[in-house]
């Protein structure tokens, strides 16, 4: 095998500034089951859709797994956090094998880090959204 052949494997840096959670999570997780490491900036401003009560209704409903003597488990309420949960649910089984390995690549910021500067920032196409939604950080302030 040449080595031209050989694919080039790359940090990718993802804004998340009104990209749609769901499309920008299998995005992400597809990339890193290719190998490449991922970033996505501005995780607070990824939008969900659906209704601001089915949503928190959702995320509550979460917490409440467990039954009555004990509750959890206990998903964080950070942005950042909830970006990257997102992202392993997209993933074949983030404990063992290659989606373990796709895990470990994968990071998710709130803001803009200053170790990113240089790099070429990646925006998925944008859709217009004709229903309702609302922002990580808007979700973040319900719960």
């Amino acid at each position: 095998m040449k080595m031209e052949d050989k694919i080039q494997l790359k940090r990718i840096v993802i804004d998340g500034e009104g990209q749609v959670m769901g499309r920008l999570a299998s995005y992400a997780a597809r990339q890193a089951l290719l190998g490449n490491e991922i970033a996505v900036i501005n995780s607070e401003k990824v939008i969900i859709t659906g209704t601001k009560e089915s949503i928190v209704e959702k995320f509550q409903l979460t917490r409440k797994i467990g039954g009555d003597r004990f509750q959890g488990p206990y998903p964080s309420r950070d942005t950042e956090k909830l970006m990257k949960r997102a992202i392993r649910r997209m993933l074949p089984d983030y404990r063992v094998g290659r989606g373990r390995e796709a895990w470990k690549r994968i990071k998710c910021y709130n803001g803009f880090p200053q170790e990113f500067k240089n790099d070429k920032i990646l925006t998925l196409e944008k859709k217009e959204i004709k229903c309702d939604y609302m922002t990580l950080s808007e979700l973040k302030k319900l719960l």
